[in-house]
Formats: structure tokens, C-alpha cells, sequence
């Protein structure tokens, strides 16, 4: 891989620098650097610098992107939108392996290099959608890293070998196990989390759960979430998605939970949906709980909304939690980039001398105004190679 000189640059929006990047990693940050012979040089003509955007929750497999309209007339309930869709799915015939790499490559053109998506197992389609979505990380390795969560969408206990499936799915290659509301979805949550906690540490993966569930009953989850992290000694391995329960509950409840959160290392991942109530941002953050952000799903069966570009998810959390002031908005980029990368177990990110060089130049003055105005991507570099301009990916990552 050949050599890379970026001038002109503002990390994060401080004063001008020049970035060089070698054999994929950055190399040397600072002022009037030499150029290695045969290097590429691209003038950065004072662009800010972001590190490459992070998805901390998507659906890659699920999507419709790019394709025709779907027409939206599922029902209100949380087990009707996964009945629609598994239906849907079965009987169209849709395709995970062609569809998620249609929405990771949307995803890299605006600057996301890392992402974690969640995948459906399931009794019905079997390991088809996580087949599929293997196919596109190994297609995209050199220039996305993602991450597969098996995820039992149609829930772990109420469709007998679940269990089996998940299990084989990790011994497969899935990075991740997903879990699902054991109160509202599974029915018995402390049999639940024992089969689910129990596949996780057979294979030493870590653990994402799609908690839904409201107020007492979320908590009560939660709680049970929380003792088994601590007895299996996986702390830093837990991640809770959407949490709304803590939304819900008495500031003294939530506090306590978020206390032991943070002491056993357990992220919590949010979309900041308009719809729910959802978890305070900054106290999480002063907690010491890590937030991170993502879309959920994109232009699916469940809902028409979303975009594969991590600017506008991180203006979505900041309009949903009132943050106005430029150091707020800031927190809303974090959840997308440093935290997104934390949360997630991402290595090697961030803007700085031996990290992976992922690298994403866009025309603003401030983080905040890169944020709110959300601008085209003028160069997106990934894995110290350059994969999209303007917007567009070049043609040799586009015909991955």
C-alpha cells in the first residue's frame, strides 16, 4: 500500500496540520511534513478531520435499501412487526448477502468505517441472513470492519432451537450474541439469560440485548442482566440497547442502575427514537456509563425511516436530548465516533500516531457545524486507503 501525505488539515477542528499515513495506520501527525517518495499527496485545503464514523446498532441484513418501495401496514405491537417481517422476508425471498452489502457501501461512502449490525436467527429462515452478512464483512474487510451480533429476533425461548441456531451461529463466525426483551418477548426471564448468558461464555463472545421493555419490567431485566454479568466475570463484554427503561424510572432506581453499570463496564447503545422515552444522555455519561449511538434499522419492514450516514444520527441524538450549546453537540459526535468505537471494542481508532488510519474530511469550521449541517464527505479514507470522494465511492470499491 503506498504511502499517503493529507496537508492541510484541523483535527477535530484545531489549527491546520498535515497527516501522514503507512502500510494503513497513521503514520506521523504534525506541520510541513516530507513527503516519502512515491507518496500520494491530497491537499486537504483546511478541511476538519473526523476519525472514521462509527454504527453502534443497524440491521444491515434487513434492509430494503435501494430497492422499491415497501408499503408500511404492519401492525402497532412489537410481535407484529417481527411477524410481518418474518414473513416478508420468507416469502419475497429477500436477499441479506445482496442488501447488506448494498447499505454497508452506503454506510463507507459517508464515512463509516467500523459498524456493528445485528442479524436475524431464526427457527424459519435458519443461518441464511447471517450467511449472507458474513459474505459482505469478508467482502468489505479491507475497508469496513463490522462486527455481526446473532440476534434472535423472533425471540430465544418460544420457537424451540433458537438456542442451537445461536450457538452455531458464534461457532460460525458471528462476533457477537444478541438477546431480546426476556420479560416481554421470552416470557421467563431468568431462564432466558441463563441460556443466553450460558452460549456466550461456552464461546467467550460478548453480549448485545435489545431491551424494549418499560419502566419495572425493563428494570427488573436489567437487574437480572446485571447479576450475571458480574458472575461470569463479564464485565466490559455487555451492551444494553435502547435501555428506554431507564427513561422510565425514579431518578434515585436509575441511578443505582446506572451506578452498577458503569462499575461493571455495561454500554448502553441508543437511536434516541422520538417515540420512546429514553435514557438521560448526560447523566448516563456522568455515571460513567459509555453511550453510544446507531440508526437501528434502515428502510425495513419495521419502519420507513433512517439513513446510513453517522452525521445525521449524531444531529438526531442531539435534537432528541436538547443539546444546543457546541460542547453538547460534541457529546453527540462522541457517541458516533470515540464512544461508538469504545462501546463496541472497536482498537486502534481515533486520531492519533499508530492507529488505524480511518479518516474523514468534510468543509465545516466546527465539529458542531459538521454535525448540524451534516456536508458531503469530500474524502473518506479507510484502512489508510482512499475509498470515497464527495460522496461516491471509487470504482474499485465500488465493484466489491
Amino acid at each position: 500500500m503506498p504511502s499517503l501525505l493529507i496537508r492541510n488539515v484541523r483535527p477535530m477542528g484545531a489549527s491546520p496540520v498535515d497527516v501522514r499515513v503507512q502500510d494503513g495506520r497513521i503514520a506521523e501527525i504534525g506541520t510541513a511534513l516530507a513527503a516519502p517518495a512515491g507518496a500520494t499527496i491530497e491537499d486537504g485545503q483546511g478541511a476538519l478531520l473526523l476519525p472514521g464514523l462509527v454504527e453502534g446498532h443497524t440491521h444491515l441484513d434487513k434492509t430494503m435499501w435501494g430497492m422499491d418501495w415497501y408499503r408500511n401496514e404492519v401492525g402497532t405491537n412489537l410481535t407484529d412487526k417481527i411477524e410481518n417481517e418474518r414473513a416478508f422476508r420468507h416469502s419475497s425471498g429477500h436477499d441479506a448477502a445482496t442488501q447488506s452489502l448494498v447499505l454497508a457501501k452506503a454506510f463507507l461512502a459517508r464515512g463509516t468505517t467500523r459498524l456493528r449490525t445485528h442479524v436475524d436467527v431464526d427457527t424459519q429462515a435458519g443461518l441464511r441472513h447471517l450467511e449472507g452478512t458474513l459474505r459482505t464483512r469478508e467482502v468489505l474487510r479491507d475497508v469496513q470492519q463490522i462486527q455481526i451480533v446473532a440476534f434472535p429476533q423472533s425471540g430465544l425461548l418460544g420457537r424451540p432451537g433458537t438456542a442451537e441456531l445461536l450457538d452455531q451461529s458464534l461457532a460460525q463466525g458471528a462476533d457477537v450474541l444478541g438477546g431480546l426483551d426476556p420479560c416481554a418477548i421470552d416470557g421467563d426471564p431468568v431462564k432466558s439469560l441463563d441460556v443466553l448468558f450460558g452460549i456466550a461464555d461456552k464461546h467467550q463472545r460478548p453480549i448485545d440485548i435489545h431491551l424494549h421493555e418499560p419502566g419495572a419490567m425493563g428494570a427488573f431485566s436489567l437487574d437480572l442482566i446485571l447479576q450475571r454479568t458480574e458472575a461470569l466475570g463479564m464485565q466490559g463484554r455487555v451492551a444494553i440497547s435502547h435501555g428506554f427503561c431507564l427513561g422510565d424510572v425514579s431518578e434515585r432506581e436509575r441511578e443505582a442502575l446506572l451506578a452498577r453499570m458503569a462499575r461493571l463496564g455495561v454500554v448502553l447503545v441508543t437511536s434516541a427514537p422520538p417515540s420512546r422515552t429514553v435514557p438521560p444522555l448526560m447523566a448516563c455519561r456522568q455515571a460513567g456509563v459509555t453511550v453510544l449511538g446507531g440508526n437501528d434499522g434502515i428502510r425495513d419492514t419495521w419502519s420507513p425511516y433512517g439513513n446510513p450516514d453517522m452525521l445525521e444520527r449524531a444531529m438526531i441524538i442531539g435534537l432528541r436530548y436538547n443539546l444546543r450549546r457546541d460542547d453538547e453537540i460534541e457529546v453527540a459526535l462522541d457517541t458516533v465516533t470515540h464512544s461508538g468505537a469504545r462501546g463496541c471494542g472497536f482498537e486502534a481508532y481515533g486520531l492519533v500516531p499508530g492507529n488505524r488510519a480511518d479518516l474523514v474530511l468534510v468543509d465545516a469550521q466546527t465539529v458542531a457545524q459538521a454535525v448540524v449541517s451534516r456536508p458531503v464527505r469530500k474524502l473518506v479514507v479507510a484502512g489508510g486507503r482512499i475509498v470515497a470522494r464527495n460522496g461516491v465511492l471509487q470504482a474499485d470499491v465500488a465493484s466489491l
